[in-house]
């Protein structure tokens, strides 16, 4: 079974000035053909024209749909092209593993646990023996 390479290319939107073709329908089909021409000498056969939808950006958030003309050609691979081009079959080796023996440490510190009991914010912000102690301070103030 032959292997097809496709390549696609945009077609013209208008026609190119050539010389002795009047007309803009003429210079269109001038412009095709010599495309066309280009493409052949080159080894790629013509297929179709497609006319495809894409999404583009309109303005900062906008997105509008427009429609493409594409021409489609294709050429055969010679068996040195699909023989270069086929994905090799990736050979992977297991990572070898060994098995790490943990042996505990006899004065080593137990983890912390932490708790949501345990700190100054579950005191809240002024514990009652920061209210006291400058109270007691005006009192010994206001006494001398």
């Amino acid at each position: 079974m032959p292997n097809f390479e496709y390549q696609v290319v945009p077609a013209p939107r208008k026609g190119k000035s050539a010389r002795k073709i009047r007309g803009s329908e003429a210079k269109f089909a001038n412009t095709i053909s010599e495309l066309m021409n280009e493409m052949a000498a080159e080894g790629w056969e013509y297929q179709r024209a497609e006319t495809l939808p894409c999404e583009e950006r309109q303005g900062f958030t906008g997105k509008t749909i427009k429609y493409h003309s594409m021409l489609i050609f294709r050429r055969e691979m010679s068996a040195e092209e699909v023989i270069a081009d086929a994905p090799a079959a990736a050979v992977v080796a297991a990572p070898v593993v060994e098995k790490v023996v943990e042996t505990p440490v006899e004065n080593a510190r137990p983890e912390p646990v932490l708790s949501r009991t345990e700190g100054p914010a579950s005191e809240g912000f002024m514990s009652e023996t920061e209210t006291e102690t400058p109270s007691e301070d005006r009192k010994g103030v206001a006494a001398e």
